[in-house]
């Protein structure tokens, strides 16, 4: 088997993928920089059943920072899946997004290039498309967020150097990822706490913007399936997104059956740069990696439910 750097390996992601890599036999190479965007030790119970795993050792580094040639030493394939996520920081924050966006993953492109890596799988981020994302990878970019914008930089990056330098590149743009893992400032983990702690839930706007949301074992399939058919993948772009969309309502009704608790809820301002709908054209990952998103998002939402309540 092949020798597969994952970055951001502690994450919600990235933890499910390093996992599957590695009970497929795959040497795995994780880094995180455990940046204190949520609480380091969420991330390290991501990290509890690969710290049993033989094939799979982790490297605290900073992609921005610190050298990244040993992990990257004879590595077939990287997965970038480290990134500064969620959209409403990124307006405060931007020298964190900027850096850890772009610059990140332009040093990472340099290390792989002299690395002579033979597959770099980049991920991206439905948020390039902006307020409505409801076509193919054709669809112009136009993002609406700070978040967005770096996203839609590094995708740019990937390119630049696989024209520079033919790095071979892959850029896999993820839909709405949930389940369990799934980070505390995203929204189906914030309404099922506080659900499940009788708290106010405020809804932004009137409830009816929606997402095809993709739960994260279908997200880490769609990942695998990039890399294990390099032939057909590499120089593409693809969505990787669930088959099914429900707007905020919706999900809210399909806790409150699950958990047998009726959601208390408000209404506030809509968010600066969110998205209004999210509808994932995946026929080009479906025709050519033969993706096929099997979860609904019923079954990922009580998977998460069930995560949550043992958290």
């Amino acid at each position: 088997m092949s020798i597969v750097v994952v970055t951001g390996a502690a994450g919600f992601i990235g933890s499910h993928l390093a996992e599957r890599l590695a009970a497929t036999g795959h040497e795995v190479r994780g880094i995180d920089a455990f940046i204190p965007y949520y609480p380091r030790a969420l991330k390290e119970q991501n990290l509890t059943a690969l710290a049993e795993k033989p094939n799979f050792s982790l490297y605290e580094l900073d992609l921005r920072t610190d050298d990244l040639s040993e992990p990257l030493d004879g590595a077939d394939t990287v997965i970038h899946l480290a990134a500064q996520a969620g959209l409403v920081r990124s307006w405060d924050e931007f020298d964190s997004y900027m850096t850890c966006n772009i610059q990140a993953t332009q040093r990472l492109l340099e290390a792989a290039v002299n690395a002579d890596v033979k597959h770099h799988i980049h991920a991206s981020t439905s948020s390039i498309y902006g307020r409505f994302a409801t076509g193919d990878e054709t669809s112009p970019a136009a993002p609406v967020s700070p978040y967005g914008i770096t996203k839609l930089a590094a995708e740019n990056l990937c390119w630049a150097y696989a024209q520079k330098d033919a790095l071979p590149v892959t850029v896999l743009r993820l839909f709405s990822v949930y389940g369990p893992r799934q980070r505390p400032d995203m929204g189906y983990n914030i309404f099922i706490r506080k659900i499940l702690n009788d708290e106010l839930i405020t809804i932004d706007g009137d409830g009816s913007d929606s997402r095809s949301n993709t739960f994260v074992l279908d997200c880490v399939d769609g990942i695998m399936r990039a890399m294990e058919q390099p032939e057909v993948s590499m120089g593409e772009t693809y969505n990787i997104g669930g088959g099914q969309e429900v707007n905020v309502l919706q999900v809210l009704d399909i806790l409150a059956d699950l958990t047998g608790k009726t959601p208390n809820t408000t209404h506030g301002p809509k968010r600066p740069g969110d998205q209004r709908r999210t509808v994932a054209d995946i026929a080009k990952a479906r025709v050519q990696l033969g993706y096929n998103p099997q979860t609904t998002v019923r079954e990922g939402l009580a998977a998460q439910l069930a995560w949550q309540r043992q958290a």
